[in-house]
């Protein structure tokens, strides 16, 4: 029997990937981090296509995309990403990157390029994606659908603590102003904005720990 397809999305900090991951674990479904592969191409886009003050050159990154080789490899049950060969599951979460990922992400050639990647990988079945458009836009089909939020202080003071234990030196006031950004990049963006789909279940974890917020997606899921 055919495993259901679960598309996550919502904001930064809110804890998507790590407890679409924790999901999967228990569901015995493959976790697919969306957000990584736009990390993926920006990280590629930073390091190949930037100039020394980190300006990126999108025409560029454009014109590179077909050459770039970005493909998840499954160890158990997680699929790690891979740049030309590279495991860059670490390097795709540096500070750096988080600056710029929504300048990449909200470019129609880059969402193209990898919105048939994410489609071929849920075709199975038997997995969790999550992102910003993922229910509304990559897989408007899935079983189920969440959308996730939390007040900007909560997901400020997670991102910072986050930051912290990377040995990071950041202020909570400049992790504020960045969230803040990238909220406004990616749900005012022109192709596919970050924006609750009308049949997602929405859950608001400002007040809820990781396991509550799980507890709280597993009640919406029948068994299968």
């Amino acid at each position: 029997m055919r495993k259901p397809v679960i598309a996550i999305d919502g904001y930064s900090s809110t804890g998507k990937s790590s407890i679409s991951k924790i999901l999967a674990e228990r569901l015995g479904l493959i976790h697919m981090d969306t957000g990584a592969l736009y990390r993926g191409i920006t990280y590629y886009s930073l390091q190949c296509c930037a100039d020394a003050q980190g300006n990126i050159n999108f025409e560029k990154v454009f014109d590179n995309l077909k050459n770039i080789s970005l493909e998840f490899r499954k160890t158990g049950d997680i699929l790690t990403l891979f740049l030309d060969g590279e495991d860059i599951s670490q390097q795709i979460r540096t500070k750096e990157v988080s600056d710029h990922v929504s300048q990449i992400a909200c470019q129609k050639e880059v969402r193209a390029f990898l919105l048939d990647t994410q489609r071929a990988i849920a075709a199975q079945g038997g997995v969790i994606l999550d992102g910003r458009d993922i229910g509304t836009v990559v897989l408007p089909n899935a079983d189920y659908k969440f959308f996730l939020t939390a007040s900007i202080e909560e997901r400020t003071k997670r991102r910072f603590l986050e930051l912290q234990n990377m040995g990071v030196e950041i202020s909570a006031e400049e992790v504020s102003h960045n969230l803040t950004t990238r909220d406004k990049i990616d749900s005012e963006r022109e192709i596919a904005p970050l924006r609750q789909a009308e049949d997602a279940i929405l859950i608001d974890n400002s007040n809820m720990s990781k396991d509550e917020t799980i507890a709280a997606i597993i009640s919406h899921i029948a068994e299968f």
